[in-house]
């Protein structure tokens, strides 16, 4: 039996499941927004409105368009997950867990660039390296930032900080991603969204949490077959204190 009285039988399912993340869902997903997508432009562009002839579609005013990647990597027959623990002296979400990213600038060609330019930039992610399958749902952010999260596998090697808002790199196993007892929410009122839930996922010593907790949150439940509960674990005051 676990810890929380499951049986074993239980715990070998999620195991297997953990070793291989099912990415086919997120590309299955893209293809099918992609499609949506190409049916609005059409719509769009027969109106006399929209932008013909790109994959990105165009950000609201006062937002910036930005791009991160969800490395997937297998070690040792299981599947990780690379996160970022950004560095302390940051304006902007200062020692929180992130997923490789940045801003859109003017020379990408597109968001995949973007992602991919930053990858390498932060963590020595070379050209060609990631097998991107697809990406997430788009995400706005505190920010004022539109983030796509594409979702990669990527090579199992050592990855190192080149980036001086990198303080860290981890390379976090799915098994304690999905694991029950490193998972937990709460409902809090935001200044500017109104209700929302904070979602934890408490692994290795880092807690990721978030923006980079709601992408995670859809790439596990995209890829595999863990799920959030219905309800948070707690409702607390909006100016309860929050992870360091």
């Amino acid at each position: 039996m676990s810890a929380r009285g499951e049986p074993n039988g239980r715990i070998k399912a999620v195991r297997l499941l953990d070793r291989d993340m099912d990415l086919s869902r997120v590309a299955e997903r893209s293809r099918a927004s992609a499609s949506d997508g190409d049916e609005q432009r059409e719509a769009g562009e027969e109106a006399g409105s929209g932008s013909a002839g790109t994959d990105d579609p165009p950000v609201e005013e006062g937002m910036r368009d930005a791009a991160v990647l969800a490395p997937v990597i297998e070690r040792d027959g299981d599947d990780h997950v690379l996160f970022t623990k950004r560095a302390e002296h940051l304006t902007d979400h200062p020692g929180q867990m992130s997923f490789p990213g940045g801003g859109r600038e003017p020379d990408d060609a597109d968001l995949l660039a973007t992602a991919l330019r930053e990858a390498n930039e932060e963590v020595g992610l070379e050209h060609g390296e990631a097998d991107v399958v697809g990406h997430l749902t788009d995400i706005r952010t505190v920010t004022n930032y539109r983030v796509r999260p594409f979702v990669g596998r990527v090579p199992d090697r050592e990855y190192v900080p080149r980036d001086s808002e990198v303080a860290e790199i981890a390379v976090l196993p799915v098994t304690g991603l999905v694991d029950p007892d490193n998972y937990e929410s709460e409902r809090r009122d935001h200044p500017h969204y109104g209700e929302i839930r904070l979602h934890f996922f408490h692994v290795g010593g880092y807690t990721v949490w978030g923006a980079t907790a709601n992408m995670l949150v859809q790439l596990l439940e995209w890829t595999t077959d863990w799920t959030r509960p219905p309800e948070p674990d707690r409702t607390v005051d909006a100016d309860a204190d929050l992870p360091g």
